[in-house]
């Protein structure tokens, strides 16, 4: 109780010298009473509303230099004046930052008034704090430069959305240089990760089968309903012959004719749009993705489609050969790529396969 009453007298008699004009003078007083406040006494709520109406006061009329050290001050103690923090994460980002990085004190409200209407840099703060909420972190999704959502997804502590997530990974689809943090990202459902894989490089991509393997059944059955809410009605115009290709594979079918050595067949007779379609039947997967994997050249995504569907691999090197030209070194890319698929387990790549099993379309002939 004694120390209780000596700190509130020494408050009020450093609240008598405010009334002092000279700079270097308030310097030191709002440093005593900074000094003051964590004396180690517990303050009850009126001497807490004293604490915060001297030091938002003072400090409103102090230089950056000198609110920027208030601020480290009071980001990581405990209990402190809800006003006085309010107002300097709304500072200049010299005075913000540790306030917005570090302190409890911050509602939601106030982190999501700040995240609305201030810059890059208090956004980039509030991204790195131990813990960000979904709403907070929606906003600096929606707002936040490619930078900024870099920091927020390289944080394992900031919670976001699905939808949030749906942002991100569109965002991502365009920028390379989002791609390491969004598939680093532990919490990033697993359709979403795979969606990924098209667009990154390969080091990148290694990285999602490897997630793939470990994912648990009941995360991919979860994830695989998730993400069928979510692909779009049609990925694209289809050829001006599919009509045509679709009604003999079909007719193929209905005879037992199409096998993995008639895929090659099509595909040395330049028959593009049958073997899509038949690579589509036989492997399990739609005819744009199917589409995508032989524009692109992406014949490691073949070998995930060849090992899923069980073709060997003399049939997979097949396929890489004819796929590539004189100009791409096609024996010896076919090698390499051949080496790839026997490494790769066949768990991983139905596991793979599965999310991109979701962008099958009414009209393929494997749905039929």
């Amino acid at each position: 109780m004694t120390a209780v009453v000596a700190g509130g007298s020494r408050l009020q008699d450093l609240i008598a010298l405010a009334h002092e004009t000279d700079s270097s003078r308030r310097r030191e007083l709002l440093r005593g009473v900074t000094d003051l406040f964590f004396s180690g006494s517990r303050h009850g709520a009126t001497e807490m509303a004293l604490f915060d109406d001297v030091l938002s006061q003072l400090a409103g009329e102090m230089e950056v230099a000198v609110r920027a050290e208030l601020s480290n001050r009071m980001a990581r103690g405990g209990g402190a004046p809800v006003g006085l923090m309010s107002s300097l994460a709304r500072d200049e980002i010299a005075v913000a930052r540790p306030v917005l990085q570090h302190s409890y004190a911050l509602s939601d409200d106030v982190l999501l008034d700040v995240a609305r209407t201030h810059g890059q840099d208090h956004l980039r703060a509030i991204s790195q704090r131990h813990s960000v909420s979904e709403a907070v972190s929606e906003a600096i999704v929606e707002r936040g430069d490619d930078q900024t959502l870099g920091v927020l997804l390289r944080n394992e502590g900031a919670e976001l959305s699905r939808a949030s997530h749906e942002r991100v990974v569109d965002r991502a689809a365009i920028n390379p240089a989002l791609h390491a943090a969004v598939v680093n990202r532990q919490s990033l459902p697993p359709d979403l990760l795979n969606e990924m894989y098209f667009v990154v490089e390969a080091r990148l991509r290694d990285q999602i089968i490897a997630r793939n393997t470990d994912i648990d059944p009941a995360q991919l059955d979860a994830a695989l309903s998730a993400g069928r809410k979510r692909v779009a009605v049609g990925d694209g115009v289809l050829p001006a012959d599919y009509a045509k290709a679709e009604a003999a594979v079909r007719a193929m079918k209905a005879k037992g004719e199409i096998s993995p050595r008639t895929l090659a067949a099509m595909l040395r007779n330049r028959e593009t749009t049958s073997f899509l379609i038949a690579l589509g039947v036989l492997a399990d997967i739609d005819f744009h993705t199917a589409r995508l994997i032989l524009e692109r050249k992406e014949l490691d995504a073949l070998a995930i489609v060849c090992k899923a569907a069980d073709f060997d691999r003399s049939l997979f090197l097949t396929f890489t050969v004819l796929i590539l030209d004189r100009a791409d070194d096609a024996m010896a890319r076919a090698k390499a790529h051949g080496d790839l698929y026997s490494a790769l387990p066949r768990d991983a790549a139905l596991r793979t396969i599965r999310f991109w099993r979701m962008r099958r379309s009414t009209g393929d002939v494997a749905a039929a």
